[in-house]
């Protein structure tokens, strides 16, 4: 009986712990929960309609990227560029897409050449990327969010 008795006593007093209730706060849950989210990636990528139909985040990436790319190319086929020189450069231009959708040329990196050779190639740009059609932001928990990132263009001569 004695040694019920002890076992008893040992887990009251043991099993206390178990018991205790921690108060939190909301303020303490969002911080705890903002340490374990990644801010570099989004659930779903920037999109256009002709993209909606793609499961994968690859799949929209690459969808997204390559509408983009083929609209800025024949963009820039239409214009009549005259240069001195040959031209074989990887243009990177580096995008922001709002909230709202709304697509922004940051920043262009180039050859000092391709400059030289085509000084309003950034003009030229950004005024291929007046007719996009819709561009659905990107969303992260379920909320529309700005994103960025870059895209290689591959600047060649071609002899007509």
């Amino acid at each position: 009986m004695t040694k019920i008795c002890i076992f008893l006593l040992c887990l009251s007093l043991c099993s206390c712990e178990y018991f205790n209730v921690k108060k939190t706060t909301p303020e303490a849950i969002l911080n705890e929960e903002l340490k374990t989210f990644n801010w570099d990636e989004v659930d779903a990528y920037p999109s256009f309609t002709i993209c909606d139909s793609l499961s994968t985040k690859p799949e929209q990436k690459h969808c997204f990227e390559g509408v983009l790319r083929m609209h800025i190319m024949n963009n820039l086929q239409k214009e009549m560029i005259v240069v001195t020189q040959d031209i074989n450069d990887t243009l990177i231009l580096d995008f922001q897409v709002s909230e709202m959708g709304e697509l922004i040329l940051r920043d262009l990196q180039m050859d000092s050449i391709t400059q030289q050779e085509i000084p309003n190639i950034k003009a030229l740009l950004s005024h291929s990327l007046d007719s996009l059609p819709e561009i659905f932001p990107a969303v992260k928990r379920s909320q529309k969010v700005k994103s960025e990132f870059q895209l290689p263009v591959i600047i060649r001569n071609t002899e007509p």
